[in-house]
């Protein structure tokens, strides 16, 4: 019993400690920016940052393919 708290312990630590999604090794975030959301589809996938911001990239070579800015209009509905 005491090896399971201190493992439930253990993995309470590291999923509270995390700071953002897990990005795939290909990216280079912007300078600046921070994930808070990450997504995936054929051929892209897509990082929501903490400015509002979605960057699109390719899947292949991690190129950044387009970023989308969220506006406040759509956030209030």
């Amino acid at each position: 019993m005491l090896v399971g708290v201190v493992v439930v312990v253990g993995l309470l630590v590291t999923r509270l400690s995390n700071k953002g999604p897990r990005l795939p090794e290909i990216v280079t975030l912007p300078d600046g920016k921070t994930a808070t959301a990450f997504t995936q589809g054929d051929g892209w996938f897509a990082i929501v940052t903490t400015d509002n911001e979605i960057l699109i990239y390719n899947r292949i070579d991690g190129q950044l393919r387009q970023t989308v800015q969220i506006s406040d209009s759509t956030l209030s509905n």
